[in-house]
C-alpha cells in the first residue's frame, strides 16, 4: 500500500493524493469522518479503488506516528 499515496509538488499543492488521481488523502478521510461509507466515497470518486481507502488511513496513521509539539505563537 505504500505506493498507493503520493505527493506531486504540482498536483493539489503538494498535498497527500491516491495516485494516478487528484483526490486528497484529506478529502478521502473527511468524507468518511462525516459519516458516509466506503461504499459511498466509492460511489462518488470511481477513479477511487477499495484499496485506495485503507491506504488513506495507512498513510495518516505513519504521519500522526511522528512527533509533534504545539507551541503558542505571539
Amino acid at each position: 500500500m505504500d505506493n498507493r499515496i503520493v505527493i506531486i509538488p504540482d498536483v493539489c499543492n503538494g498535498r497527500p493524493v491516491v495516485r494516478n488521481t487528484r483526490i486528497t488523502v484529506q478529502t478521502v478521510l473527511e468524507f468518511l469522518a462525516a459519516g458516509d461509507s466506503v461504499e459511498e466515497v466509492l460511489s462518488e470518486y470511481p477513479a477511487l479503488t477499495r484499496v485506495d481507502v485503507p491506504a488513506c488511513f495507512d498513510y495518516a496513521s505513519r504521519l500522526m506516528g511522528n512527533h509533534y509539539s504545539v507551541v503558542a505563537l505571539a
